[in-house]
């Protein structure tokens, strides 16, 4: 439980992050703007800025996921921009910057009033997953939850920033050659009215890791919930080891 003056701030501060998060989205989703941040925009914008577009690209992503951008936008222009091979390389640079940058504003604007909401009762569950946060971070981002709601949601929590950092930067790394392959053989598909690409060794690759990672959270969800299991029943008084608080 937080003293009253650090309540006041973490409770402004979290105010602060559900304001920002509600602007960003009203911005780009409801407003004029929004036609800024759409592909053909953004493609004529990159295509314009020449040598510079594989840099532009990737500091676009990271400010773009941070205000709501949808990630498929930026797939999409990965590919079209600096194809298959090129292309995957800048989405998945831009994919862990931006994950990076929004795992910073959530832990930075609403860490202490999540930590305040969870109290001591739910603390030995947020402990476990900053023990075990590499394994955890993998798990979730393999589980293909929502790429930016995922980098606010950790950064409440209490994993460290590096285990986030590396564990989303491998896990990305697979979802990016998933889904650029894919997205570069429908456009291949769509440019030569033919199915054929679609039958390509890419889409297998793709379909084939696809499948390997959907089975790979379920055999990583034993290296994250048994530990943390072991700990809260320690703490819970179920297994011996428990520390006694009252010596």
């Amino acid at each position: 439980m937080l003293p009253s003056s650090r309540f006041q701030i973490a409770l402004l501060k979290a105010l602060i992050l559900v304001l920002f998060v509600a602007a960003a989205i009203t911005l780009v989703h409801f407003t004029p703007f929004k036609g800024w941040f759409t592909t053909e925009r953004l493609n004529g914008f990159l295509t314009a800025a020449g040598l510079w577009a594989p840099l532009l690209f990737i500091l676009l992503f990271a400010l773009g996921s941070s205000l709501f951008i949808p990630y498929t936008v930026f797939l999409a222009l990965g590919v079209l921009l600096f194809g298959v091979y090129w292309g995957s390389l800048c989405v998945w640079v831009g994919s862990v910057l931006g994950a990076s940058v929004s795992f910073i504003i959530g832990r930075t604007l609403g860490r202490d009033f999540a930590a305040h909401l969870i109290g001591d009762r739910l603390s030995k569950y947020d402990d476990g997953i900053e023990r075990h946060g590499f394994t955890t971070v993998l798990y979730l981002r393999l589980a293909y939850l929502p790429y930016i709601a995922l980098n606010f949601g950790l950064g409440l929590t209490k994993v460290r920033f590096w285990d986030y950092f590396w564990a989303s930067g491998l896990a990305l790394l697979v979802v990016t050659i998933i889904f650029t392959l894919a997205v570069n053989a429908i456009r291949e598909a769509w440019l030569l009215k033919s199915w054929l690409p679609m039958a390509s060794w890419q889409v297998l690759f793709a379909a084939g890791l696809f499948g390997f990672s959907l089975f790979l959270p379920r055999i990583m969800k034993n290296f994250v919930e048994r530990p943390i299991q072991s700990e809260a029943a320690i703490w819970n008084g179920d297994v011996p080891g428990k520390p006694d608080s009252s010596t």
